[in-house]
C-alpha cells in the first residue's frame, strides 16, 4: 500500500518545517526562474489560498477538467508534481524578495493552515483541483510545498 504524506501527520509536518529552515539563500534551483526567496513567496501565496486569503481567477471548463483528473491521479498514484508547471498568474513571483522575511511569512502562513484546518475551515473547492476534502488539502499542500524543497535540493 502507498504511504501518503499530509501536513496533517505531525512528522511530516515538522519535517517540512525543518527543510525550510535549511534552505539558504544562495541556493541555486534545479530547474524554473525562481530564486529561493521568490520560491517561499510563491508557497505563502499557494498556502493563502488553502486559508482564504488570496483568491483565485474562475478557471474555463477545460482547466478545471484538466486540474480535477490532475488532483485525481495524484491521490490514486502518489504521484509528484512534474517540473516548470504551469500556475496561476496571481502565484506567480518575479519581484525581488526578502529571503528571511518571505521565510517567517511561509512558516507563519504554514501554522495558519494547520489551525484552520484543525477548525474545519478549509474551503471545499479549489479553482483548479474542484471539491476537495481535508485529507485533500493536507495531501495537495505537502506535494505543492516537497516539489518545491526538492527544486532546491531538499
Amino acid at each position: 500500500m502507498v504511504k501518503y504524506k499530509s501536513l496533517f501527520q505531525p512528522e511530516t509536518l515538522a519535517e517540512i518545517q525543518r527543510r525550510i529552515l535549511e534552505l539558504k539563500e544562495d541556493a541555486k534551483a534545479k530547474w524554473g526562474k525562481m530564486n529561493s526567496a521568490q520560491m517561499l513567496c510563491h508557497c505563502d501565496k499557494v498556502l493563502k489560498v488553502a486559508i482564504g486569503k488570496l483568491i483565485l481567477p474562475k478557471t474555463n471548463f477545460f482547466i478545471y477538467y484538466i486540474g480535477n483528473l490532475t488532483r485525481i491521479e495524484m491521490m490514486i498514484f502518489n504521484n509528484g508534481i512534474p517540473p516548470n508547471m504551469p500556475t496561476f498568474k496571481k502565484l506567480v513571483v518575479e519581484e525581488n524578495c526578502n529571503f528571511e522575511d518571505c521565510r517567517e511569512n511561509l512558516l507563519k502562513t504554514l501554522n495558519e493552515f494547520i489551525r484552520i484546518s484543525s477548525e474545519n475551515k478549509l474551503p471545499e473547492r479549489h479553482e483548479l483541483f474542484g471539491k476537495m476534502t481535508k485529507k485533500e488539502w493536507g495531501f495537495m499542500e505537502y506535494k505543492h510545498l516537497n516539489h518545491h524543497l526538492k527544486q532546491f535540493g531538499l
